[in-house]
């Protein structure tokens, strides 16, 4: 991955913790909003750029035309959260993206041979699926459970390997043995907190409505 794409997802960490803690009740919509809108500038401003300088490079418009997804969602949300929106727009938009996804994560594992994005692309295809339940099927018991999991995905899969791969300390690390620790991590923590939260043991967060007092929308 490019290191100009590597400080884009730096951001995606950011917003994913927000967005996160947003469904958790700890931030205010509207103000969740304008950083989404950041975020989703830069996630297109930066593919545009890596495309435009990959020239006849397949593999390397392959890989920045991925970040368009997570750019058009982040604008989507933020436009939704501060017109409140309904947010049935975005949850089957988080659909595509959750299908996609799975396509981006096959190509990493079997063309790019990089086996820890592969996994890092199934644990974004299970975020879109949830926002697309929450979103798009209105299914609002998953709120403060997405909520969970996006700020945890804030770190997991964008902030703390960007940051790795930004300070040149990923590339040492045995990949194979980095995707097996990562899939293990995904099972168990949020298996484990699917397991609490239906116990009660782990809090969760009020449903948020949109600025106007509709359906809950968040951003990813």
């Amino acid at each position: 991955m490019p290191s100009v794409g590597n400080v884009g997802l730096l951001y995606v960490g950011a917003v994913l913790f927000l967005n996160g803690l947003m469904l958790l009740g700890k931030v205010d919509a509207r103000a969740a909003a304008i950083f989404n809108l950041f975020v989703g500038a830069l996630q297109v401003v930066t593919p545009t750029v890596l495309i435009i300088a990959a020239g006849d490079s397949r593999a390397a418009v392959l890989g920045a035309s991925g970040i368009f997804l997570f750019g058009f969602t982040y604008l989507y949300v933020g436009v939704g959260l501060l017109g409140g929106f309904d947010s049935t727009g975005v949850g089957y938009f988080s659909l595509f993206v959750a299908i996609m996804a799975l396509g981006y994560s096959f190509i990493n594992f079997r063309d790019l041979n990089d086996k820890p994005f592969g996994v890092i692309w199934l644990y974004w295809s299970f975020l879109w699926l949830l926002f697309f339940l929450l979103l798009g099927l209105k299914r609002e018991h998953l709120t403060a459970y997405t909520g969970w999991v996006a700020a945890i995905e804030g770190w997991v899969t964008a902030a703390i390997p960007s940051f790795l791969l930004l300070a040149g300390y990923w590339q040492g690390w045995n990949q194979t043995v980095l995707a097996i620790v990562l899939a293990v991590f995904g099972v168990v923590v949020f298996g484990g907190l699917w397991v609490l939260m239906r116990r009660g043991v782990l809090p969760g967060g009020p449903a948020r409505t949109g600025p106007a007092g509709g359906e809950t929308i968040t951003a990813h």
